[in-house]
């Protein structure tokens, strides 16, 4: 007997090959495949499937949950988009292995990424971290050691190159969190610490995972020679020289003509040896913190540092210009997303340019005196993204689905609440950028065979149960840029280790999630 039974759905099983009619049983955590008349076929409870998708449960290869998932562990804005696993630690900015003075700089440096802890939750190593996870969230996570917090723990915020005893400590460090069930290291080289790194400091940690089965994810180098591929070029050296796999964060470019030039960089990549893989969001906007805007000099310290220098005129007046973005874009398109305190909450939804001119104050004036008053805990929505290289990114065939979704503030970017409906809904059935079967591989299987997860990403005997059934005629992200914490509609189960959490579109209060472990 079955606990559950998806009767009569159109399987999309995840290998990208065509649908087929058949029906999911799920015994504990674990699923079935069966074809022909299952109406003798017991179970404890039967969801008629009808013309819907059953189709493995989504990975978000690229989140920003890693806090929130503790004091918000039901996960909506991802569960109801279908996401049943997401990555953490990325962009080198989470928290574990650490000790308790770093990870309270790293939480004051962070706040507007990834959220807070509940105030008496703390941790250490990247076990205990997952730990506090485990069975105890709406969906399974992965876990990336953080290029920022080895990097602290082992040297501070120094704005150097580390000494070898301090690179020696940084590639233990890396080899503990994957020793922990890490499955990688994720950098993030445009924002201190990782900025001050060389590319032979990356090549030596890359190397102390290889042999653990650890790959280099990396948000790139933007600031980096050309900064239009050089940046890229960059993380394929790394593979290439420290033996390990390669995945690119948040791959793209809002410069016109460099979708096709950078898919053909990831095949160059590819046909010299160097196994490229790379993420992507599908909205034409990128979203950060608001202290990314200073220069890397101004971090040097840690963040008690930083806030510090801000106040000083001079310091400020030797900033100056330096505050506005790269490719000639303005602070105009830079929308706040997220500031901490209730009293600056009007900015929300309003730019940079907006809070500079309605305070009378130079640009650098206004960015540093919100952060000093806001404990550097300001995010914001830069609309500044090439749809036209987004879609020619998306059709290679090393491409994956990473949200890149920030959970914090009243105005965050579409992609939190809508990527993986948005590509069932606007890339397949409105655009005909994909088939169906594809876009799925790339939400499901892809991922899953990146990572090493045997027993996921696939609709198959034995394999974990987690599911999703959505209805392709219906399926639609409802986020926009000003209305983006809208759910989506079409998704009306997702089923986690074999428990339903999304229940004809509504969430079940289940917390059946796992930290699951590389090691």
């Amino acid at each position: 007997m079955f606990d559950l039974l998806i009767r009569g759905g159109r399987i999309i099983d995840g290998t990208g090959q065509t649908w087929f009619r058949g029906s999911v049983g799920v015994a504990g955590d674990t699923v079935t495949v069966l074809r022909g008349d299952t109406a003798a076929v017991a179970a404890g409870r039967v969801i008629d499937a009808g013309d819907a998708v059953v189709c493995p449960g989504f990975i978000d290869m690229h989140s920003h949950s890693d806090l929130m998932l503790l004091s918000e562990p039901r996960h909506e804005a991802k569960l109801r988009q279908g996401v049943t696993t997401d990555a953490l630690g990325m962009d080198g900015l989470s928290y574990a292995p650490t000790s308790p003075a770093r990870l309270e700089e790293l939480l004051t440096y962070l706040a507007a990424v990834n959220g807070a802890p509940p105030p008496e939750v703390r941790w250490g190593s990247v076990k205990e971290f997952l730990d506090l996870l485990d069975g105890r969230v709406a969906c399974n996570v992965v876990y990336f050691v953080p290029h920022a917090a080895i990097r602290v723990e082992a040297m501070g915020w120094a704005d150097r190159l580390p000494n070898p005893a301090e690179l020696a400590r940084m590639q233990e460090l890396a080899r503990q969190g994957m020793r922990d069930g890490a499955f990688g290291f994720a950098t993030g080289l445009t924002y201190p610490p990782g900025a001050y790194s060389d590319t032979d400091e990356l090549v030596a940690v890359s190397e102390a995972i290889r042999d653990l089965g650890g790959f280099y994810m990396t948000h790139a180098r933007y600031s980096l020679g050309d900064r239009l591929l050089d940046p890229f070029r960059e993380a394929v050296n790394i593979g290439q020289r420290s033996g390990v796999p390669v995945h690119i964060s948040h791959y793209h470019n809002p410069v016109d003509g460099m979708g096709e030039r950078m898919t053909a960089l990831v095949d160059e990549g590819r046909n010299a040896g160097v196994d490229v893989t790379y993420d992507q969001y599908p909205y034409a906007a990128a979203s950060t913190v608001l202290h990314s805007l200073l220069p890397y000099w101004v971090h040097a310290g840690g963040p008690a540092a930083l806030l510090s220098r801000i106040q000083d005129r001079r310091i400020r007046d030797e900033m100056g210009d330096s505050v506005e973005p790269q490719w000639g874009l303005t602070l105009d398109h830079y929308i706040f997303s997220h500031v901490g305190s209730e009293q600056n909450k009007e900015w929300e939804g309003r730019s940079l340019v907006d809070l500079a001119r309605h305070q009378g104050k130079r640009m650098v004036d206004a960015i540093c005196d919100l952060l000093i008053e806001e404990n550097l805990d300001v995010a914001f929505v830069a609309r500044t993204g090439n749809p036209d290289n987004i879609r020619a990114i998306a059709r290679h065939p090393a491409q994956m689905v990473g949200s890149d979704g920030l959970l914090t503030g009243s105005q965050p970017n579409p992609r939190t609440y809508g990527t993986f409906p948005y590509v069932l809904g606007q890339f397949v059935r409105e655009e005909g950028l994909l088939r169906l079967e594809e876009a799925v591989r790339k939400m499901t299987a892809i991922p899953a065979q990146r990572l090493g997860l045997a027993d996921r990403g696939i609709i198959r005997d034995g394999m974990k149960a987690d599911l999703v059934v959505f209805d392709p005629a219906r399926v639609e992200a409802k986020a926009t840029f000003e209305q983006p914490r809208q759910y989506p509609e079409g998704i009306d189960y997702v089923i986690v280790n074999g428990q339903v959490v999304i229940d004809q579109g509504a969430h079940t209060g289940a917390l059946p999630g796992r930290a699951l472990r590389s090691q």
